[in-house]
């Protein structure tokens, strides 16, 4: 009891104490990526354990972020694995196509692979993680609990992450929430449920907060109905991370951002456009 009191003190501060005004952090710019594209054959049977939604099927994407922290680089996610490019995996449940990598992607504001500091994942799905091998320099940012889990796989099944799981990169293991830059303009968000250490991110932008929802929210429809897909973790923490997350970005007057939904994507500047 006492080391969950702790960890959630520690999450407040990172929300309030740390916020510092924002004329004293550095400038900040955010641009999203594309990190795939799927078409999921029946949107029912793959999201909700109680049948919220009309069979059909629902085209989603896969996006990651960068956050320009003065001079320092902050990559979110790294989505499906490059081996996709040309070679979409078609299976029973969902069609999955990629069309750029990462890296070809960050060339293209000039950015070098080494010079990303920061990889924070927001949870141990292959959607997620795919492309993380490509930055062996920067140090990994994850849920404490979300590294456990891939620990305790075969070594098959931590192949994404194998460079920080084998001690060659440096991981901060991320207990409760965690003020990035430790001046309130970052903040990973813990919101467990559809992982055991799910996060989210708060990103404050001059423009206004952003929050990035990690896979607390896979779609629009899922905001109102609460379904819950049957491949999460744990039920009753993914209800109560969803209620936190949409607690924050009412009270933060936030622009939410659905990592998988097109229309939420959408809401920020095209690449290679920034938000500031």
């Amino acid at each position: 009891m006492l080391k969950r009191a702790v960890a959630a003190a520690i999450g407040f501060l990172a929300l309030t104490a740390t916020q510092a005004p924002p004329a004293a952090r550095p400038a900040m710019s955010l641009w999203r990526l594309d990190c795939g594209d799927f078409q999921i054959n029946d949107i029912n049977a793959f999201m909700s354990d109680t049948s919220e939604y009309p069979a059909r099927p629902k085209h989603l994407v896969g996006s990651c972020y960068l956050i320009r922290h003065g001079d320092q680089y902050l990559l979110w996610d790294t989505g499906m694995p490059a081996a996709l490019l040309g070679h979409p995996d078609v299976n029973p449940v969902m069609t999955v196509t990629l069309h750029a990598s990462l890296v070809d992607q960050l060339a293209r504001i000039g950015v070098r692979p080494e010079q990303v500091n920061l990889v924070g994942i927001s949870h141990y799905h292959g959607d997620h993680t795919g492309q993380a091998r490509d930055f062996p320099n920067a140090r990994l940012l994850m849920g404490a609990a979300d590294l456990a889990a891939l620990r305790a796989r075969p070594a098959a099944g931590q192949a994404d992450l194998a460079h920080w799981l084998s001690g060659g990169g440096q991981v901060t293991e991320v207990q409760g929430d965690l003020d990035v830059f430790n001046d309130g303009s970052v903040v990973m968000l813990n919101l467990p449920g559809h992982t055991p250490g799910h996060h989210a991110l708060l990103v404050r932008l001059a423009s206004g907060p952003v929050m990035l929802s990690g896979d607390t929210y896979h779609f629009a429809e899922q905001v109102a109905h609460r379904g819950v897909p049957p491949f999460n973790t744990n039920r009753a923490e993914s209800l109560a991370s969803m209620d936190r997350f949409d607690r924050l970005a009412r009270n933060l007057h936030a622009r939410v951002i659905i990592q998988h939904e097109p229309a939420d994507v959408g809401k920020l500047p095209a690449f290679p456009g920034a938000a500031h």
